[in-house]
């Protein structure tokens, strides 16, 4: 199915109707205001995004309650939903709530080459941008792909990777683990389980970097993102190998070659740039949180608990886009009308003062491993079980050959001179600074061939 006969289907609005909500008075405003004249919109361009926005989330919250009116930039009102149980009603309801831009009622007033586009209206037959029996045949052809990577094959070769990584900056005695370290090891990582050449992956770092960085750049990024993922395909047609990729095109239902490519080019970014600040936020929190910073020597266990710590303090990923309603309907203290843009704040709602994440009488915080968070989201469109898998191997396996390796690294600069991403939605830090004795190298080469290492898919009856 093209994008075009995927754009010419039928909203399906039927079964929300009976959402509508009694509070909701049409004859008081005009169809399409998705706010009522008084509402005081906050606007989401705010840089205490980038110094606390918890304490933003805490303010709004007192004032405005667990959902919203905010204001994207360019003048885009949407509605951030901050609290844990709205978010999961949100999520939890594809039906009232589907991600389906097409009955955006804004799409009229959004200016001419918005930044944010791309990342909020691609309505198109992907799997993050369907809906119902569409959207599950899509489930049916990627999740199997993901399930079948062998998890054990995927922790040596990230050893391997992060070994090799490492030997390039070992010897200098400081580095900067972004730009060093946790760029570069989830696209070495992804280009094994793809198939790609991994000296493609600088490419889509910067493609990926500036799409969700909502730039000047972005609406021209999408279209070629979308072109290599299309020629990736078109080599795993002519010569399949051990690879997603290939794997992917031999499921028995047939797609076309824009949904392979939109699907592709979907798993990458969902996979990537999350990775990417989980690894360094993660390494932050170690370094400057005295409940880890102590435990460092022994480190493995902590690295694991630090991790789960970031998914519910400071995830990658603090504001994801987006849901839009089917119908008029009530939300929290709020009426929202049909075709409402609803941003999921998962960050915010993670930090709801009404969700109890108290430990124990015989367990610590950091102990607990509660993992009812939504930084990999809730619902019909949270990421799958396999790619939550892949993603923590990938940040865990590295940490912990980074520690291994570099026993006393430290921060260069103080954490509050640690600068965070330009955006509201993303949770990353731009650099990372840090300072260790140096070491040798383990003269680890680079990973030959990684796509078709043997050992690569799980044997499977059913795939």
């Amino acid at each position: 199915m093209d994008s075009a006969t995927y754009n010419s289907l039928p909203v399906q609005r039927d079964a929300a109707t009976q959402h509508r909500s009694p509070l909701a008075d049409d004859s008081t405003e005009p169809s399409g205001c998705p706010f009522r004249p008084e509402s005081t919109l906050v606007p989401l361009s705010d840089n205490g995004f980038r110094a606390d926005p918890h304490e933003l989330y805490r303010t709004m919250r007192h004032e405005h309650g667990p959902v919203v009116a905010v204001e994207l930039p360019g003048g885009v009102p949407a509605w951030l939903v901050i609290g844990y149980l709205e978010l999961h009603q949100v999520t939890g309801d594809p039906v009232l709530f589907p991600r389906d831009s097409r009955l955006w009622n804004q799409r009229a007033n959004i200016p001419a080459g918005w930044p944010l586009l791309p990342m909020i209206d691609q309505p198109n037959p992907s799997i993050t941008s369907t809906v119902g029996a569409i959207h599950r045949s899509h489930v049916a052809m990627v999740e199997p792909a993901l399930e079948s990577v062998d998890l054990v094959a995927l922790r040596r070769t990230c050893e391997h990777l992060a070994d090799h990584l490492i030997d390039t900056f070992c010897g200098r005695g400081t580095a900067d683990l972004v730009a060093d370290f946790a760029e570069p090891l989830p696209m070495s990582a992804l280009a094994w389980i793809f198939g790609f050449a991994e000296e493609d992956g600088s490419q889509f770092i910067g493609m990926l970097k500036a799409l969700t960085g909502g730039g000047p750049d972005a609406g021209s990024v999408y279209p070629r993102l979308a072109k290599r993922m299309q020629q990736l395909l078109a080599a795993k047609r002519a010569r399949p190998g051990a690879d997603l990729v290939s794997r992917m095109l031999s499921r028995p239902e047939p797609f076309t070659d824009a949904e392979y490519a939109l699907d592709l080019l979907a798993v990458i970014a969902a996979g990537y740039l999350p990775t990417v600040d989980w690894i360094g936020n993660s390494v932050r929190l170690m370094r400057t949180d005295d409940r880890f910073a102590g435990a460092l020597g022994g480190g493995r266990h902590s690295v694991a608990h630090a991790m789960n710590e970031v998914l519910w303090e400071d995830p990658p990923i603090q504001i994801f886009p987006g849901r839009w309603a089917a119908s008029d309907t009530r939300l929290g203290d709020k009426d929202i009308r049909a075709g409402d843009l609803l941003l999921l704040g998962l960050a915010a709602a993670n930090a709801d003062p009404h969700v109890d994440r108290q430990p124990t009488e015989n367990c610590t915080a950091i102990d607990t491993g509660n993992s009812a968070h939504f930084a990999f989201g809730h619902g019909e469109y949270r990421c799958p079980f396999a790619a939550q898998q892949i993603a923590e191997i990938i940040a865990q396996t590295g940490i912990e050959v980074l520690l291994d390796r570099l026993p006393d690294l430290d921060l260069a600069v103080p954490a509050a001179n640690l600068v965070r991403c330009p955006s509201p939605f993303l949770r990353g830090i731009t650099s990372l600074p840090v300072r260790f004795t140096p070491v040798r190298t383990t003269g680890t080469p680079p990973l030959a061939g990684a796509a078709h290492t043997p050992g690569l898919w799980r044997s499977t009856n059913s795939h």
